[in-house]
C-alpha cells in the first residue's frame, strides 16, 4: 500500500497544486522553517536509500555517470537561461527558473527510471554524484547566469545546500552503514514521508503565490514546461550517440530532465528577497513528475524495450527494486 501511494507521487503533487490554487489556506500554514525541515526530512530519506556502493560505483560506471552529471549541469542551466530570455520572464520568475535549472537531479528520477525499465543503479549513482556536487555547482551556476538580473548570494546558496541536502544525505548514508537496524525500521516509511513533505512544500508555495501564478498564466507555465522537455530531449539526443547504449541514454535523459525542485524552493525562500523566485521551482516539481511519468509509460511498452536492461554489457543479476524518495 505504501509503495503504491509513493509511486503515485505525480498525482498527489498535481492534486495538491490544484487545491492550493483554489483554496490557498489549505497549505499556506506549511511555511517558514517547516519548508526547510520538510526538505531536510526528504533528503535524509534519500540518504537512507543509498549505500557507499552507490558512490563507489562511479569507478565502474564512471564514463556514463560523468556524461550524465555534465549534461545535468550544462544542458539544464543553459536551457533555463535561454527560455527565461526568450519568453522575457519577469525578473523573479526568470531567476527562479534559472535557479531550479541549476539544481541537481531529483531522486524522483530513480523512481521514473525503475518504472521506465531503465538502468536504476546508474540513475541512483548519477543522483548521488550530482547531489554532492550541488554545494558548489548550484550557487556558482546561478550566480553566473542570473547575476546580471539580481544580486545572487552565492555564499548563502552554498551554505543552504550544505544544510538541507549534503548533510542530511550524509547522515542517512551513515545511519544505514553504522546503525543498520535503526535504518531498517525507518526506511519503509521514508519514501512516503518524503512524498508528503515535497507535496506540502509545493502546495504551500503555489498557494502563497496564487495571484502571481494566475496573473503570469501561460507564459510562466510554458517556460517551466519547456525547461523540462528540453532536459529530457537533449539529455537523450546527446547521450545516445555518445554512449552508444539505448538504456543508458534513456536513464541519462530521465536524470537530466528531472530536478531537485524542493531544493530550489528552499534556496529561493532562504536567499532571495522576493517570494516569487520560489514559484517556478514549485511548478517544476509538478511538470517534471508528469512528464517523467509519461516518458516511463512510453518506454516501458514491450515494443520499445531492448533486451538489455543495463548499461553494463556483461550479464548481471536483475537488481531488486529499492525504495526511492521523490523530490
Amino acid at each position: 500500500m505504501a509503495a503504491a501511494l509513493t509511486n503515485a507521487f505525480p498525482l498527489w503533487v498535481l492534486l495538491a497544486t490544484v487545491a492550493a490554487l483554489v483554496e490557498p489556506s489549505l497549505f499556506t500554514w506549511f511555511t517558514g522553517p517547516l519548508i526547510t525541515i520538510g526538505l531536510g526530512v526528504a533528503m535524509l530519506g534519500m540518504g537512507l536509500t543509498l549505500e557507499l556502493a552507490d558512490f563507489t560505483r562511479v569507478r565502474t560506471l564512471g564514463g556514463l555517470v560523468g556524461l550524465g552529471v555534465l549534461l545535468q549541469y550544462t544542458v539544464m542551466p543553459l536551457a533555463g537561461w535561454s527560455i527565461a530570455w526568450l519568453l522575457d520572464l519577469p525578473t523573479p520568475f526568470a531567476v527562479g527558473l534559472i535557479l531550479v535549472s541549476c539544481c541537481p537531479g531529483g531522486t524522483a528520477s530513480n523512481v521514473i527510471s525503475y518504472l521506465a525499465r531503465a538502468d536504476v543503479p546508474l540513475s541512483v549513482t548519477m543522483t548521488a554524484a550530482s547531489t554532492l556536487l550541488a554545494a558548489l555547482a548550484t550557487p556558482t551556476l546561478t550566480a553566473v547566469l542570473a547575476g546580471s538580473r539580481v544580486d545572487v548570494p552565492a555564499v548563502g546558496l552554498f551554505q543552504s545546500t550544505l544544510q538541507v541536502v549534503v548533510l542530511p544525505v550524509v547522515l542517512g548514508v551513515s545511519a544505514r552503514r553504522f546503525a543498520p537496524r535503526l535504518a531498517a525500521r525507518v526506511l519503509p516509511v521514508a519514501p512516503l514521508t518524503a512524498v508528503v513533505m515535497i507535496t506540502l512544500i509545493v502546495a504551500s508555495i503555489m498557494g502563497e503565490g496564487r495571484n502571481e501564478v494566475l496573473t503570469a498564466g501561460g507564459r510562466l507555465l510554458a517556460a517551466v514546461f519547456l525547461l523540462h522537455v528540453a532536459g529530457f530531449a537533449l539529455g537523450y539526443a546527446v547521450s545516445r550517440p555518445v554512449s552508444g547504449q539505448e538504456i543508458a541514454a534513456r536513464t541519462i535523459s530521465i536524470e537530466v530532465g528531472m530536478q531537485n525542485s524542493g531544493l530550489g524552493v528552499v534556496l529561493a525562500r532562504q536567499n532571495f528577497a522576493s517570494p516569487l523566485v520560489a514559484i517556478p521551482c514549485a511548478i517544476s516539481s509538478v511538470f517534471h513528475s508528469l512528464i517523467g511519468s509519461v516518458v516511463a509509460w512510453y518506454w516501458r511498452a514491450p515494443t520499445r524495450n531492448p533486451e538489455s536492461r543495463s548499461s553494463n554489457p556483461k550479464p548481471k543479476p536483475k537488481p531488486k527494486p529499492r525504495s526511492e524518495v521523490p523530490t
